[in-house]
């Protein structure tokens, strides 16, 4: 079973920028993000297609960008202009076959 990793996460200012990284230790379908923050339930942040076709939550388009390397096996998400209310854990999901497979996530804090 393909097996993900996310790494990138970290404690950044307000209005910085980071850049998450999913590693599958393989061939995958759709991959995409999707974000815990404290008190809240887990939501969707985006989503890309072996083709990069891309989708992404309403709130988050303009400020983060997802993308991927097929032949890296690896998605990415790119995160500018970062609030404290973007703080939590943010995990990959990738398709394979027809399984959904998680990463264990990355922590983001966003804090002065």
């Amino acid at each position: 079973q393909v097996q993900l990793v996310e790494s990138g996460g970290g404690l950044v200012q307000p209005g910085g920028s980071l850049r998450l990284s999913c590693a599958a230790s393989g061939s995958t379908g759709p991959m995409g993000w999707h974000r815990q923050v404290p008190g809240k339930e887990r939501e969707f942040v985006a989503t890309i297609t072996n083709g990069g076709g891309t989708q992404y939550k309403n709130s988050f388009k303009g400020r983060f960008t997802i993308s991927r390397d097929n032949a890296k096996n690896t998605a990415y998400l790119q995160m500018n202009n970062l609030k404290p209310d973007d703080t939590g854990v943010y995990s990959c999901y990738a398709r394979s076959g027809t399984t959904v497979v998680w990463g264990p996530g990355t922590q983001v804090t966003v804090s002065s």
